[in-house]
């Protein structure tokens, strides 16, 4: 698990002292800091961040105008010297309150309980994209339409414009005419609820749409390359042959 946060602090020193404690943690990307509240929304909402470390007193707008001020809602990690606010900081769903000055240890169990969360939220959405799923295919019948997350949205995709999908370490990368998506399933499970007849896999890593298939070209050892109406071009593992042999008529 990958993510962008967000360091608002209009104190240079505290920014530092968090950037210094993210070392540590390479799955926790700092795509922006901000120093004042105007900014800080600017760049959430331009951003997008799953994560923002915010701190509460700042001129102008405070920590909490900005969480007001914003559409998007990114997981909050409030930092302040006082802790008179910390009530109200958990009262707008925070994952955390930081006390200046930073303590890394206590620092490190607010990034656990980010992970934590994150995970868990992850996974209830993962419910209710299966239970959406069931509701439109059946339990006897192949996915017609896949839910995928795209920033903080579930898209209805219709199946049968994906073009491709690639597994990507633990994740899949599905390949549109106009776009791509990034599904947290493994490139297994989702050969297992998409037609066969459309849907073939000719590598580990790769699934194809035959109905997006221009082409196959026999490689000089004996191999084949498929190549798509998008023009890409994938190879044909010798494992998976079999299954486009069985469409040569």
């Amino acid at each position: 698990m990958k993510f962008d946060c967000i360091i608002i602090d209009d104190e240079k020193l505290a920014r530092d002292l968090l950037i210094e404690f993210l070392e540590p943690h390479p799955d926790i990307e700092v795509v922006a800091q901000c120093s004042n509240g105007k900014e800080a929304v600017q760049k959430i909402e331009e951003l997008k961040p799953q994560l923002i470390f915010l701190d509460v007193q700042m001129p102008g707008m405070d920590g909490f105008d900005v969480l007001e001020a914003i559409e998007h809602k990114p997981y909050v990690i409030f930092t302040t010297a006082y802790d008179q606010y910390a009530i109200k900081a958990f009262d707008k769903n925070a994952i955390d309150y930081l006390l200046k000055p930073l303590d890394e240890d206590r620092f490190n169990v607010a990034i656990n309980r980010a992970f934590e969360r994150i995970k868990e939220d992850d996974n209830n959405v993962e419910e209710l994209i299966s239970s959406i799923r069931g509701s439109i295919g059946g339990a006897d019948s192949y996915s017609t339409h896949l839910f995928v997350q795209k920033s903080e949205k579930l898209l209805n995709l219709e199946v049968k414009d994906i073009i491709h999908l690639e597994a990507s370490g633990d994740y899949t990368v599905l390949t549109t005419k106009g776009d791509q998506f990034l599904s947290s399933s493994g490139i297994g499970k989702l050969e297992g609820i998409l037609d066969p007849e459309i849907f073939i896999r000719i590598h580990r890593s790769t699934i194809i749409n035959l109905s997006f298939l221009k082409e196959i070209e026999k490689h000089f050892n004996g191999g084949l390359i498929v190549k798509m109406e998008n023009g890409k071009t994938f190879p044909v593992s010798r494992t998976y042959a079999k299954q486009i042999r069985k469409k040569v008529v």
